[in-house]
């Protein structure tokens, strides 16, 4: 099948499409949440291919006798439209799934690593102000105006 994906007797191991859309969702939501994790600008920096390169060996180890592992409706798309058949009319679901598994990581994300208070540029600009003035004064004040 030239690696391409598939459920029923196209799966590896012949998992059924319930599966197939369940496991590629699942999986495309723990990549893009690893992703959007590790790429954060809190996150500590020089790490991130470590975070995303083991989660994506987890991935694969799981989900290639599923469904041959899609996560990316682009890695699915050409081995498809090369091997024709079963792959092609499969298709839709390692577009839909992924895409959806993508969506919620990205929601789920927004809502858990939302910042506590939320800072307005004029704001922040006050506060960088503040900052020089301190290291130049070498004193901080005890007041600051919010």
């Amino acid at each position: 099948g030239l690696g391409s994906n598939g459920y029923g007797a196209a799966s590896p191991e012949g998992y059924g499409g319930g599966a197939a859309f369940l496991t590629e969702v699942a999986l495309t939501f723990l990549l893009v949440l690893t992703v959007l994790g590790a790429t954060d600008s809190r996150a500590p920096v020089g790490f991130a291919g470590l975070a995303i390169g083991l989660v994506l060996t987890l991935i694969h180890l799981v989900g290639i006798p599923i469904t041959n592992t899609s996560v990316n409706p682009a890695r699915s798309l050409g081995p498809a439209l090369f091997a024709g058949g079963d792959a092609l009319r499969q298709l839709w679901l390692f577009i839909v799934a992924p895409l959806l598994g993508a969506a919620f990581a990205s929601a789920v994300y927004r809502l858990v690593a939302r910042p506590a208070v939320q800072i307005t540029a004029a704001r922040a600009e006050q506060a960088l102000d503040e900052e020089r003035r301190e290291r130049v004064t070498g004193r901080r004040d005890i007041e600051r105006p919010v």
